[in-house]
């Protein structure tokens, strides 16, 4: 009998808390995973915007190279803020599904938890009317 019950204790400690923890790091890793690599992408797509204007810079020997150097900064700058608004854009999207998978991983768990919940009140009646 003791042993039945920790057996149906620990089954419904893994049903109740282990499952859902373990689902929701899960999720938490991979969403950092996601989210780190789409930073460090977006640090080394700026660094290189950055060091191309760099040496853009270096190689004005006149007025007309700043004059063209000048004209070729408002393209820079259009390409550049349509990439910052992108790159917005993509993180965005990545916490909405994020929150969406916890959303989900919670209705679960409380399904989970309901059920369980029933059934042990089933067990225990039974139990009950047994004895």
């Amino acid at each position: 009998m003791k042993n039945d019950m920790f057996d149906k204790y620990t089954e419904q400690a893994e049903k109740l808390f282990m499952a859902p923890t373990r689902s929701y790091a899960k999720l938490a890793v991979d969403y950092t995973e996601k989210l780190m690599a789409a930073q460090m992408e977006a640090v080394r797509t700026y660094s290189e915007i950055g060091m191309q204007q760099a040496r853009a810079a270096m190689e004005i020997k006149d007025t007309k190279g700043f004059q063209q150097y000048a004209e070729q900064q408002q393209t820079v700058a259009k390409d550049l803020s349509e990439r910052v608004k992108s790159d917005a854009e993509k993180s965005v999207a990545m916490n909405q599904d994020f929150a969406n998978d916890i959303r989900k991983l919670v209705e679960s768990s409380v399904q989970t938890a309901s059920e369980t919940a029933q059934q042990s009140v089933a067990e225990a009646k039974k139990a009950a009317k047994v004895s």
